[in-house]
């Protein structure tokens, strides 16, 4: 029905996705989410119970009306994607596997072998196959290039990867991961490194949690130690994966420039209805400057998602994922920030879990500015790839990466 639907009006279009929802949604999930009683939807709709729901909403093709039909999605334009987008956000239906969904999907419907296509998508799209992100390494900082966990050759069939990784958001309740490893270190660092779908249910893998000071553990430091993987799950070309990270990194900034938008309340924290909805309740319409923040920040948040709406109608032409990316994550620690200062002291009663997760989500913001790429490493990239100012100069760029100095120099 809803494939059916993909070719006919919009109104068609929304009609059907409507009729899904009202279908298969527990009644009282879609009371609650229409009525906009977010405490009430907690109370009924636990992470665990939505979990445990969602696949057929995967299998849908609801959360992917873009893919091709063939591999789960609608075959949507991104134009009848509004559509059904605005009928998950009216039931409150988010998506869950984001790594999965937002990065790795779209990397592999790119540069994935078909096998691959066949394979994976299906177990991402309904969560029974959870992804992480296995970029960021100790030695490497900011200088993601500058990676050094090796895979090298057992044969034509299969790799053996050693090394390390950290700030690996979900790594601890994945299944897959998505790998960036050294395949030739006779090359620049640019050069020689390979992307893998890498099994994380792996008695050579070690997770081990970073808690952050939310109090949760979202990321992780992962440990690889000689694990065996198979070529099919090698992504693109041996020495390819400098161009594939890239476009890996552009799809996480789109993704979290929804941060603040009430897109994924898990990890952005509240919504500007929330803000909007305390600031009535408290009686901030009296107050000059308390009304003129909320107006000012419903004004803002109205800038970020009318923004990345525009940058996903334009696709390449639209604005850069870096812009994005700075304008949701720094509007989303304010947006936090606010509903804080509107309902003071209120976040210390144990017994109020809205006013639990309003100080989880102003914890949690602080780290917007860090993850999916510093605000300072964005700018250098407005102004490198945007604006064509001159590059900050390196001197490591061309020498091959073996004969890089790491670690401490005298």
């Amino acid at each position: 029905m809803l494939a059916a639907a993909a070719s006919g009006d919009p109104e068609a279009l929304r009609s059907a996705a409507r009729e899904w929802i009202e279908r298969n949604v527990p009644a009282e999930w879609l009371a609650a989410a229409l009525a906009g009683d977010m405490d009430r939807l907690h109370a009924v709709r636990s992470p665990e119970a939505y979990r445990e729901w969602y696949p057929p909403l995967g299998r849908s093709g609801l959360t992917v009306p873009t893919w091709p039909v063939e591999y789960g999605g609608l075959g949507l334009s991104r134009s009848q994607s509004g559509v059904v987008a605005a009928e998950l956000r009216r039931a409150r239906l988010t998506t869950l596997n984001v790594v999965g969904i937002g990065l790795v999907a779209p990397t592999l419907l790119q540069y994935g072998s078909e096998y691959q296509k066949q394979t994976l998508l299906g177990p991402i799209v309904d969560n029974t196959a959870k992804w992480c992100q296995l970029f960021s390494e100790p030695g490497a900082g900011s200088d993601l290039a500058g990676l050094s966990t090796k895979a090298e050759r057992v044969d034509a069939d299969t790799w053996r990867i050693d090394g390390q990784k950290v700030w690996s958001s979900f790594a601890h309740e994945a299944d897959y991961g998505i790998l960036l490893a050294r395949t030739d270190p006779s090359l620049p660092k640019h050069q020689g490194i390979t992307v893998f779908a890498f099994p994380m249910r792996h008695e050579s893998v070690t997770v081990r949690p970073l808690r952050k000071i939310s109090g949760d553990h979202e990321f992780n430091e992962v440990f690889i130690n000689d694990a065996v993987v198979d070529d099919r799950l090698r992504i693109g070309e041996q020495g390819q994966g400098w161009e594939i990270a890239r476009a890996v990194l552009a799809f996480e900034r789109a993704m979290l420039s929804g941060a603040g938008s009430g897109l994924r309340e898990r990890t952005s924290g509240s919504s500007i209805q929330t803000l909007v909805t305390a600031a009535k309740a408290a009686g901030a319409v009296d107050d000059p400057v308390m009304a003129d923040e909320v107006v000012r920040l419903y004004v803002e948040n109205q800038v970020v998602q009318l923004t990345n709406a525009r940058a996903r109608s334009l696709g390449r032409e639209g604005a850069a994922p870096g812009q994005l990316k700075v304008l949701a994550s720094e509007h989303n620690q304010r947006l936090q920030a606010a509903l804080l200062d509107l309902t003071g002291a209120v976040v210390y009663d144990p017994e109020d879990a809205s006013a639990a997760r309003r100080a989880f989500g102003f914890l949690r913001s602080r780290g917007d500015t860090i993850g999916g790429g510093t605000s300072e490493v964005q700018r250098n990239n407005v102004a490198e790839r945007v604006l064509g100012l001159p590059k900050d100069p390196f001197s490591d760029n061309t020498i091959p990466w073996r004969d890089i100095k790491r670690g401490p120099t005298a």
